[in-house]
């Protein structure tokens, strides 16, 4: 019976401090008194993180209509960050997937369903411009041209390659120059210039980076062409 108190005693603070570790564990680092507090108090009180904007494919803050194909190009950042092709939440061309090089970087799309047909780049300093021509001068009607340009796009161009740029709806294909920012959606056969192009000259007095212009970027929604061609 003499032992009965001490034990209680015991058994007590040993709760105590086994409740205590507890509560600690539980509420983190903090006192948990005020931790619990803070617990207790009004959610309206209480801190809560800014909500992140929701992204769409490719990242566009806005979901394209239907029947309509959503995109973002991104072009080179001088000769160091290569250029971005992303379509329908799928990216075309980049550096990670090791398939963008110096000059024109192409992604080649079914205008109907919106698949992939082909992906190349062409080198538009040292290169050979014949291989361009060959890949864009038998394309299909409806086919859309996706082009982001990275280091030099314009440099190898002859009269011919500006000729058909400009027939697939581009406005400045015509001037475009050496070391110029450049990116581009077109199709075979349309009928009036793209909505979807832009265009920085390489400047000295306004080059953001030391003999190139900053890098360009391009979001949208593309409408799909109808198996009817219409």
């Amino acid at each position: 019976m003499r032992l009965a108190g001490p034990l209680r005693v015991v058994v007590i603070i040993l709760t105590a401090g086994l409740t205590w570790i507890l509560v600690s564990l539980l509420l983190g680092t903090q006192s948990g008194f005020s931790r619990l507090q803070q617990l207790l108090s009004s959610p309206e009180n209480l801190p809560t993180a800014e909500p992140r904007p929701r992204r769409y494919k490719c990242g566009l803050p806005q979901p394209c209509p239907e029947q309509h194909l959503a995109f973002r190009l991104v072009s080179g950042a001088a000769n160091v960050i290569g250029p971005k092709i992303c379509l329908e939440d799928k990216m075309l061309m980049s550096s990670v997937k090791n398939n963008v090089g110096r000059g024109l970087n192409i992604a080649l799309v079914n205008g109907v369903n919106g698949d992939l047909i082909d992906v190349r780049f062409f080198d538009m300093w040292a290169g050979d411009v014949n291989e361009l021509l060959k890949f864009i001068r038998t394309l299909h009607e409806g086919t859309l041209v996706f082009v982001a340009s990275y280091d030099d796009p314009a440099t190898k161009m002859n009269e011919e390659t500006r000729r058909i740029f400009s027939e697939l709806g581009s406005s400045v294909a015509k001037e475009l120059g050496f070391r110029d920012s450049w990116v581009f959606v077109g199709a075979k056969g349309v009928q009036d210039k793209s909505p979807f192009e832009q265009h920085t000259k390489n400047s000295k007095s306004t080059n953001k980076y030391e003999g190139w212009p900053e890098a360009l970027e391009m979001e949208g929604c593309i409408p799909q062409r109808k198996a009817d061609g219409q």
